[in-house]
């Protein structure tokens, strides 16, 4: 049972990833920095529940690793390096800085762009791990016009800012890397919210626009013209500018298709759309959706030195964008459209991006969940003790992985069970290949047998307990497992 391990998971791409690997039954484990208010597993276990209630049932728990990609292994300790490099075949880099301007050169995008792709292919190399799936952007195209080649990289390009600069140097960083069996490329456009429910949690690019506009509406009300302060507001656009936006839900699709799927791998995607927006087609979803009504395409590329109240407003906090309303090229998609006819992008109209537009603001642009999430009952706070006795000398080498035993729902995770003979000796994390069988329950069944209210024997008989695989009885099993809930733990 080898795993993914995914990097950015946290964040809006990869919180997706994050989902459709696990729906795909792909072991998954994650690389996450605690923060103030959450720990690295309280950050993954608000994207898990949420999900779970938007899904309306319990999901598998990846296993989460605290860490951080600036950081040489990855910012793991020695034991945990040593996890992955047993465990571990597989690395999806998304991890990476929006950040379009750099102050230093060792500020971002530089330092997670590049700086973290040289930890990560570093790591990579000292854990024997052979596949990388690198997650680039297709604006490594910088200011190239016409056709863009999903075949093409550094042809001699300009560039807009740091950010491309820094996502090309880090994508050339990949392909150098010789010691690597498999290296596939994801180059996303400018991702946007769910094309169904409209989620997102970061507002970049698009929204950016959006959320500028929501705000001067309510800060400078419009007139009983419509016209925002009274004056028009003239963007320095000419209208016929394209921007590619695509539906994170669909670029998540398309990338667990070609993760679970190793005869796709090994290729360059372009995950952009057939068919871009205008400019003119933003500003008029603007005006619908936030009421920025009275904005006019001068097209002059000037900021008029008469700026108006509004205008001030509105050329002060966009001006970091003032690179993204450049004409985009045309991206060629042959790769894409081969590996997954199945799953063509959504379009991307004025219909479904009002929708999305309109949703943000009637929730007011949430982000993701700061609240730290306790569960009812935190089954790895159970087995601590058999958690640290594994590390400890008392777990010999000729003892036998014998059981994997994953929990489903809030406060779940996996883990190995590590036997001698007929005693349970200690616990490892994760599920690893040399296990004979897997044990599969959800959070509350296993409270219940923690709590004495049944046992291993009868809820496997319920159905609530289910044992696949061979080499022992479920008898035997079940009176290994038995073990588990006799140790003694301050959460029941």
């Amino acid at each position: 049972m080898s795993y993914h391990l995914l990097t950015g998971a946290t964040g809006l791409l990869g919180n997706y990833l994050l989902r459709d690997l696990l729906l795909a039954n792909i072991p998954v484990a994650v690389i996450v920095r605690s923060n103030r208010r959450q720990t690295a597993r309280q950050r993954v276990e608000a994207a898990m529940c949420a999900w779970e209630a938007d899904l309306g049932y319990a999901l598998p728990r990846p296993v989460v690793l605290e860490g951080d990609i600036a950081q040489p292994d990855l910012g793991l300790d020695p034991l945990g390096v040593r996890w992955v490099a047993e465990y571990c075949s597989t690395l999806i880099h998304n991890a990476a800085s929006l950040t379009f301007h750099s102050t230093s050169e060792d500020g971002e995008p530089w330092r997670s762009n590049v700086g973290g792709v040289r930890h990560v292919l570093e790591f990579c190399r000292n854990t024997q791990i052979k596949k990388l799936h690198h997650v680039s952007t297709a604006y490594v195209a910088g200011l190239r016009q016409g056709r863009v080649l999903e075949s093409e990289l550094d042809v001699g390009q300009e560039f807009s800012n740091d950010y491309e600069r820094s996502k090309l140097e880090a994508e050339t960083l990949v392909r150098a890397a010789d010691f690597l069996d498999s290296v596939t490329i994801f180059r996303p456009a400018i991702i946007i919210g769910d094309s169904q429910t409209g989620l997102t949690t970061t507002y970049h690019g698009y929204y950016a626009a959006l959320q500028l506009s929501h705000t001067i509406v309510r800060a400078i009300p419009p007139d009983e013209t419509g016209i925002v302060g009274g004056q028009k507001v003239r963007l320095t656009l000419n209208g016929t500018e394209t921007k590619h936006l695509v539906p994170v839900d669909w670029v998540s699709a398309v990338m667990a298709h070609v993760i679970t799927h190793p005869e796709l791998q090994q290729q360059t995607y372009h995950l952009t759309p057939q068919h871009p927006v205008t400019t003119r087609l933003i500003r008029d979803v603007l005006e619908q959706a936030a009421g920025f009504y009275g904005a006019t395409l001068v097209g002059t590329g000037d900021r008029p030195g008469d700026a108006s109240e509004a205008e001030a407003l509105f050329y002060e906090h966009i001006r970091v964008y003032n690179s993204y309303w450049k004409m985009d090229p045309v991206f060629d998609r042959t790769n894409t459209e081969t590996a997954a006819p199945h799953l063509p992008c959504p379009h991307v109209d004025r219909d479904l991006l009002l929708k999305l537009s309109r949703i943000v603001i009637e929730n007011e642009f949430p982000g993701p969940s700061k609240r730290s999430l306790q569960p009812e009952f935190d089954v790895e706070s159970h087995l601590q003790p058999l958690l640290e006795q594994a590390t400890s000398e008392s777990v010999q080498a000729t003892d036998v992985r014998l059981l994997g035993l994953e929990v489903l729902g809030h406060g779940g995770g996996q883990w190995q069970l590590i036997v001698r003979g007929e005693q349970l000796v200690g616990l490892e994390v994760g599920n690893h290949d040399d296990r004979k069988a897997t044990c599969r329950l959800n959070v509350d069944t296993f409270a219940e047998l923690a709590r004495g209210k049944t046992t291993w024997d009868a809820a496997v008989k319920s159905g609530a307990v289910k044992i696949s695989g061979n080499g022992r009885s479920t008898l035997q099993y079940s009176q290994i497992l038995e073990q588990i809930v006799a140790i003694p733990a301050n959460t029941l």
